[in-house]
């Protein structure tokens, strides 16, 4: 015999082990337990993912907004710009017509950036009366036109796209009523 204490070897150490386990009978309410402390601690990770999820694609959302905004803003401060340099051109301006002239140019620049934003007027005058796009404030009698013929824009309007932002505010062809 030798002196050396007895250890056991790992291979032996398993096996005793998984006998131990095999030995044990296990508590039903104990895995149930066990379960439900896991399948929790998931829930409450799911909901935190899902919690994190929901903030940045709120901040995603509110970035686009910000960076459209800036974006239109951009084309549309070169408008504002021209404007008021008619306006100060005009106090002293001894020739009308380069003032109009120079208002026109300034229309015109607006045109062309509410093209580039897909931004259309809204046809008026000489167009049928509908209610989706236009708003009546005022009927006129007239036999020049047919009645629901728009006479004439009081206020234009304006679609974005197929979506309208703004109705047309117009004056309405009625018929001329029958007195004698």
């Amino acid at each position: 015999m030798t002196d050396e204490p007895e250890t056991e070897r790992p291979e032996e150490e398993e096996q005793a082990q998984a006998a131990e386990a095999e030995a044990e009978p296990t508590d039903p309410l104990v895995e149930a337990q066990e379960k439900a402390a896991r399948l929790k601690d998931q829930l409450l990770r799911t909901a935190a993912d899902f919690e994190n999820f929901r903030k940045r694609a709120k901040r995603d959302v509110e970035e686009a907004t910000r960076r459209s905004k800036e974006e239109v803003l951009a084309e549309v401060l070169p408008i504002i710009d021209n404007l008021e340099r008619a306006v100060q051109a005009s106090g002293g301006a001894k020739d009308v017509a380069s003032v109009v002239q120079g208002v026109e140019m300034v229309l015109k620049s607006f045109a062309d950036v509410a093209e580039n934003l897909d931004l259309q007027r809204v046809k008026t005058v000489g167009e049928k009366f509908d209610p989706n796009v236009h708003d009546a404030i005022q009927q006129q009698e007239t036999d020049e036109a047919d009645p629901g013929t728009i006479l004439a824009e009081v206020v234009s309007g304006w679609r974005l796209g197929p979506k309208l932002i703004r109705p047309a505010m117009v004056v309405v062809a009625k018929p001329p009523s029958a007195e004698a």
